[in-house]
């Protein structure tokens, strides 16, 4: 099994690297619509709004995104060989990270979805930095290599 995928080598990365840039976009964006729904008295038609497109957002990009990121992530470092690597390990500990950052974000998402919400505009846009933060350590972690590619 392992050979036949390592034949479609590039195929699944170029799969990963869309299902990667698909989820990040989805993850920047979301706090973004969290700020400006902060700003909008909840029942409003504004936040009633917002609600709609937040709903959208993660069930039909950012979450179908995460699965493909893992599903494909794995394979790759499986036909790889990169598991064993330390610049893949910490890699995947940051990919840790930034799912259970999604779940915290689904959580705030449920918050809205209810009139719950109880943090400010300000926190959402810190926590918007988080995602940036971490794909950057990722990314150059997957290109550079360093620890040893």
């Amino acid at each position: 099994m392992r050979d036949i995928l390592a034949g479609y080598y590039s195929w699944i990365l170029a799969a990963h690297v869309i299902a990667v840039i698909s989820w990040m976009a989805g993850m920047l964006y979301l706090p973004r619509l969290f700020v400006y729904h902060c700003e909008t008295p909840p029942g409003s038609e504004g936040s009633e709004r917002f609600k709609v497109m937040e709903r959208r957002l993660l069930k039909g990009i950012i979450n179908p995104s995460m699965i493909a990121v893992w599903i494909l992530g794995l394979t790759l470092a499986w036909i790889s060989g990169a598991h064993l690597k330390t610049w893949f390990q910490i890699k995947f500990v940051l990919v840790i990270g930034l799912s259970g950052f999604h779940s915290f974000l689904v959580a705030r998402w449920r918050d809205f979805a209810n009139d719950r919400n109880t943090r400010s505009a300000r926190f959402y846009r810190i926590a918007n930095e988080v995602p940036a933060v971490v794909m950057v350590l990722i990314v150059i972690l997957a290109v550079v290599k360093p620890f040893g590619g």
